[in-house]
């Protein structure tokens, strides 16, 4: 995922967490604000340590990663948006199809797809 589509600084994600809304399932917890005139969206990604060790954490991150190219590259997701992705303990034993489908339903219930 190129840089420009990640929130890295602090402010961004506090902008995020007070401004936006958010929308969670079991396995995620996304908070979402829109930004207009933004050219693609842009999304940060948070898995606290209580879901595994770094190594366990960056394979969801990776994963998580992986369906946002997958969906971007198929142009489903709004471009006027920046979201943070929270990851909760299930995702610790999810395969890639899991997550990806848990993703998805939570994506659709905040309104982030076309």
């Amino acid at each position: 995922m190129k840089k420009a589509y990640r929130v890295k600084k602090e402010a961004d994600f506090q902008k995020v967490f007070h401004g936006g809304r958010s929308m969670a399932n079991r396995q995620f917890v996304i908070y979402a604000i829109e930004k207009e005139g933004q050219a693609h969206f842009r999304v940060g990604l948070s898995v606290g340590k209580k879901i595994g060790n770094a190594v366990k954490r960056n394979d969801i991150k990776r994963k998580i990663r992986h369906v946002l190219i997958e969906l971007d590259q198929e142009d489903k997701v709004r471009e006027d948006i920046d979201f943070v992705v929270i990851a909760r303990k299930p995702t610790g034993s999810m395969t890639f199809h899991e997550m990806k489908k848990s993703l998805l339903h939570v994506m659709n219930k905040a309104k982030l797809l076309k």
